[in-house]
């Protein structure tokens, strides 16, 4: 017995486990592919990402619609809640201290727009946390990094450049584009037009250029493709087709706010390093990393900026330096658990987490374990693993897609299908739904079929396997009938016939025929006069040239019988 039904109802408490079973069925409209359920690729998407701190990631990388941010205005009674923050603890005058070097396609309106895409950058806490002071300290290290990635970099007493004698803190935001590019060169290519994940997610545009452009220098296509997906709901093609808004328009400043909210697993993201929801994993206090600037620098360009190789190269220190300068400037406390230095750290790309328990990764790529109990021995499950894939643990829908192989990246994975709903053994079925042994079916451990009297249960994944015959079955229950033994054909008992024939006479051997004489036969003996021959058991002698055809019983004419003596 079986009904059509969504599997929600049988997942059960399973959840809370972790574990689940995979019902892989034979695709109907594929001879070579798989479906498999909606709500079990739910429920093990699930499963794999228990931890809270995914739902913190998750929320922070939330979006509001383009149409609502390009509405924002400075004191626009409509702005969001954290775009009123921000104007309330770095209003206009803020914004224009900071950016008297700036580039003209640097605006504070384009800065609020920027704030107001993502909710969470300035956002509300609720648990206690000091909202002002978290969203004050988030812009003062924006425009510390601001500062080394596209500032001035004048001196305050080189007066010649520097008119102003403004702090080298205050120049930020001077270039729009990376210097030496400029639109309509294609460069930053590298990796373009290769048959790989990446170019099938993120595509190139031909003839254009991802160099750096916006407060963070948004450089590469894959760069330039995420951040477009988040930025035009999903579709990677908006800026990799036209870069250039990556600088003449307002997401020159959300692209900085985008790398400042995403955490690249195992690094956190830089606000959760600053509002201290990240907690440091053993491994990574014993890399030295925790609290402060410092390990925002080690976010950013920990593998050239950190370690105590790079103590006294410029970048850092100058890093450093406009960080303790604006820190100062506005304030900003320094914990005694907090560090503004990364010397003293390991870069992430050199710490060895493999195995940790305590690290979260945000990508998914193929599980390549073996299953006995599913086809072909495949998971149909993706993992969790620590670096970059198609399939982002952070981006609603990229399981599915990473289960289907949706972009190609798994070599040798099966065909998947997702479907919302499969057909199942109905679980108020006193027999388990097990009914009789179907031999174009599929079964997986655990299921059962009657077969001959007994019931039988399959160990591992079988379709066209007797179940008497063993291998993928076992004997579950009841006696199977015995082989009947084979019944002999009965040998039939003679009947009389009831007219006998008559017995015939027997015919008499004929003599022995004389070697003279030949045997007659008609269309191939030629006969001549005296010619002697034999023809049913008699004996003649040819006359008158009887030829081919003239038998010798029928014509005197042409024979005459003799004694065949």
């Amino acid at each position: 017995m079986f009904k059509r039904t969504l599997l929600s109802t049988l997942i059960g408490c399973s959840i809370a486990a972790s574990s689940f079973a995979m019902s892989p069925q034979p695709d109907p409209d594929n001879p070579a592919g798989y479906i498999v359920s909606s709500v079990e690729i739910k429920a093990a998407e699930d499963a794999k990402t228990p931890n809270p701190m995914y739902d913190v990631w998750a929320k922070a990388l939330q979006t509001r619609a383009n149409s609502l941010v390009e509405a924002i205005e400075p004191g626009a009674a409509a702005n969001p809640e954290n775009v009123k923050r921000v104007e309330r603890v770095f209003p206009q005058s803020e914004w224009d201290f900071l950016t008297q070097m700036a580039a003209p396609e640097y605006t504070y309106t384009r800065f609020l727009r920027a704030i107001g895409k993502f909710p969470a950058f300035c956002g509300e806490y609720s648990d206690g946390r000091d909202s002002d002071a978290i969203c004050k300290q988030s812009i003062v290290t924006a425009f510390a990094h601001f500062s080394q990635e596209t500032g001035g970099h004048i001196a305050k007493d080189n007066i010649s450049d520097n008119p102003q004698a403004l702090e080298e803190w205050q120049q930020a935001l001077v270039h729009v584009r990376e210097m030496g590019w400029s639109e309509g060169q294609a460069g930053y290519t590298t990796g373009c037009g290769q048959d790989d994940w990446q170019n099938a997610r993120w595509p190139c545009a031909a003839g254009q250029g991802y160099f750096g452009r916006g407060a963070k220098q948004l450089s590469y296509h894959f760069n330039y493709g995420a951040f477009s997906e988040v930025m035009f709901d999903g579709d990677a093609t908006v800026l990799l087709d036209n870069p250039g808004l990556v600088a003449d328009s307002w997401l020159n400043l959300a692209s900085a706010v985008w790398f400042f909210l995403t955490p690249q697993a195992p690094k956190p993201a830089m606000l959760h390093v600053i509002d201290r929801t990240w907690t440091p994993s053993q491994r990574e206090i014993d890399a030295g990393i925790g609290y402060g600037f410092g390990t925002t620098i080690n976010v950013i360009n920990g593998g050239i900026e950190c370690g105590e190789q790079n103590k006294t190269k410029g970048q850092p220190v100058n890093r450093i330096r406009y960080w303790e300068g604006l820190s100062e400037h506005y304030q900003i406390p320094i914990k005694s658990d907090e560090k503004n230095t990364c010397w003293q750290q390991t870069p992430y790309g050199s710490i060895n987490l493999n195995g940790a328990t305590d690290v979260l990764y945000t990508n998914w790529d193929g599980n390549w374990k073996y299953y006995a109990d599913r086809p072909e021995g495949q998971s149909f499950e993706c993992e969790l693993v620590g670096f970059q894939t198609a399939y982002s643990a952070l981006v609603p829908g990229d399981y599915e897609k990473c289960v289907t192989n949706f972009y190609g990246s798994h070599a040798n994975w099966p065909q998947v299908r997702v479907v919302d709903d499969l057909v199942i053994p109905d679980p108020d079925d006193p027999d388990n739904g097990s009914g009789g042994w179907d031999a174009g079916k599929v079964y997986l451990a655990g299921d059962q079929a009657s077969y001959k009297g007994a019931t039988y249960e399959a160990q591992w994944w079988s379709q066209g396997n007797q179940p008497d015959l063993g291998g993928p079955w076992k004997l579950a229950a009841g006696t199977p009938e015995p082989a009947p033994e084979p019944t002999p054909d009965p040998i039939p008992e003679p009947t009389p016939d009831p007219t006998p024939d008559p017995t015939p006479e027997p015919t008499p051997e004929p003599d022995p025929v004389p070697s003279d004489f030949i045997q007659w036969q008609a269309g191939v003996t030629i006969a001549v006069d005296g010619d002697k021959v034999t023809h049913n058991g008699k004996c003649f002698i040819a006359k008158n040239n009887p030829g081919i055809w003239e038998s010798p019983t029928a014509s005197n004419w042409f024979w005459d019988e003799i004694s065949c003596s």
